[in-house]
């Protein structure tokens, strides 16, 4: 990190001449003014964090790693849900073996908040960097071990429980991952650019699951059934291994975040001690409402996506009764769709605001879900192909800007745990059981447009989130000192600031 320790500001550069006040939004004044007011005068030097640029990218690239890798799991392990059915539920109809299938894939979020519970808080004692470096590892050998696990015909009924053993291991290690790494790039962001350079978080999202996808979409063009059902299915399992490797060697070459690396300020130490001693039940206690607010988001972002990642592909092929390669296919273009997207969506967010794009995008959805349906089930190829743009388009919407918005619903003392909790906990109940949920509806009403209502749903719920949501659009987060990029962006900040202190003694003095 930059030395900021001295009053003095190093190095040239312009200053800008207009008043920057005028040019901040309403969120942003509101915070510096509060943190102005209680330190009872302007910013200096030390008052600002200045995040060099190799230890950003550094980073955010890591951290993305390890989302990519994640989600080419989950990439693999949707597109083979049919397949993995057959192997480890050999003696059940088609039905109940894609949501036996369904059912294992599922088990791994239920372990998922035990997870959030003993990382979360692990994170905010030891640090994100180790933590993150550990959760890494176990997602590796997890998806490795699912790969070398011998089939239903070899060992009986040890072979789906082995499958449920390893899964639970992913998801013990995940209810670690995403609030950690989330929280880890949100540390290191600065302040006006957070949008955009945590939307890389999910940008690794994404590709890992493009990635997993495409290579089952090869695997199934290149091989026979008989010798995906053999040996085929095992291979994009077995990848993970090296890829967990790479991570691991990436993660610990990182130094730990500015936030944390700082010691939290006076108005903090005394929620730091109780984040040290383990107290979750303060933590829900005086953070319900970020907490629910948190827990609506991840409902709204992760139905939609397991939906489209978790439980198009089957639904074409089981549902729909289209060829494995074409259904393939099509969410994979999905995918790619929202790889472009994201990162401009991300940095849209940091300009407009999180709240104007969660928003418009859950009323979307409610307007909408029907209308996509409707157009994968027609025949032809074009119209198939617009409905997975717009729920992808609407995906990326509500990727884009979580990894910014969440972690700074929390101050830095308790943001990994309470991460931890809310996140894993929405995921659980509402993520992870998309699929088998909205499949079962299925079944049960004979209504192939159960998963447009369940998105509906969804969507209403996540604008009634979005009402109670406050704008963090380059606000510092709680509990760190205000973030910028370069020295010029310091000093422009602390010239702002005296603007605003001046301002607010002139109120002060006039009553």
């Amino acid at each position: 990190m930059a030395d900021t320790t001295s009053d003095k500001i190093p190095g040239p550069g312009p200053v800008r001449t207009s008043s920057p006040v005028a040019e901040l939004p309403r969120q942003v004044r509101d915070e510096l003014g509060r943190r102005l007011r209680r330190n009872r005068r302007a910013f200096r030097a030390d008052d600002v964090q200045v995040v060099e640029r190799p230890l950003l990218r550094r980073a955010v690239g890591a951290s993305a790693l390890g989302n990519c890798m994640e989600w080419f799991d989950f990439g693999v392990y949707s597109y083979l849900a049919a397949t993995i059915g057959k192997v480890f539920f050999p003696g059940a109809s088609p039905g109940a073996q894609v949501i036996s299938s369904f059912a294992t894939f599922a088990a791994a979020f239920v372990v998922r908040p035990l997870g959030g519970l003993v990382f979360g808080p692990l994170g905010d004692r030891v640090g994100r960097q180790k933590v993150l470096a550990t959760t890494m590892i176990m997602m590796a050998l997890g998806t490795f071990a699912i790969g070398l696990i011998p089939s239903y015909a070899t060992i009986g009924i040890a072979a789906p429980i082995l499958l449920l053993l390893a899964r639970m291991v992913q998801g013990f290690s995940t209810g670690g991952e995403y609030g950690g790494a989330t929280t880890f790039v949100a540390e290191y962001s600065p302040d006006r650019r957070r949008g955009f350079l945590s939307s890389w978080l999910d940008f690794g999202t994404f590709v890992g699951y493009a990635l997993g996808s495409a290579l089952v979409t090869v695997l199934n063009l290149l091989l026979t059934d008989q010798q995906m059902l053999t040996w085929g299915w095992r291979l994009p399992f077995l990848i993970a291994g090296p890829l967990g490797v790479i991570g691991l060697y990436m993660r610990l070459k990182l130094e730990e975040s500015p936030a944390f690396q700082q010691q939290l300020d006076e108005h903090e130490r005394e929620l730091a001690q109780e984040s040290a001693g383990g107290e979750l039940k303060g933590i829900v206690t005086r953070h319900w409402r970020p907490l629910l607010i948190c827990m609506g988001l991840v409902l709204l972002y992760n139905v939609t996506n397991y939906m489209v990642t978790g439980f198009l592909p089957t639904y074409q092929t089981e549902t729909l009764h289209r060829s494995s390669g074409s259904a393939d296919l099509l969410v994979l273009i999905g995918m790619v769709w929202i790889v472009v997207l994201i990162t401009f969506i991300g940095r849209l967010s940091d300009r407009i605001g999180r709240r104007p794009v969660y928003g418009v995008s859950a009323a979307a959805m409610i307007l909408l879900a029907v209308p996509s349906f409707q157009l994968i089930k027609a025949d032809g190829t074009w119209p198939p192909v617009l409905g997975v743009l717009i729920l992808s388009t609407l995906l990326a919407c509500f990727a884009a800007p979580s990894a910014a918005t969440l972690p700074a619903l929390f101050p830095t003392a308790v943001r990994y745990a309470a991460m931890g909790i809310g996140f894993n906990i929405a995921v659980a109940a509402f993520g992870g059981t998309t699929p088998l949920v909205t499949e079962a509806l299925v079944n049960v009403t004979g209504d192939d447009l159960m998963p447009a209502y369940y998105l509906m749903l969804a969507g209403a719920m996540g604008l009634v989130t979005v009402r109670f949501l406050p704008e963090s659009a380059q606000v510092p987060l709680n509990g760190s000192r205000p973030m910028v990029g370069s020295h010029a962006e310091q000093r422009e900040l602390i010239t702002t600031s005296k603007e605003l202190y001046a301002a607010s003694l002139r109120k002060t003095s006039a009553r």
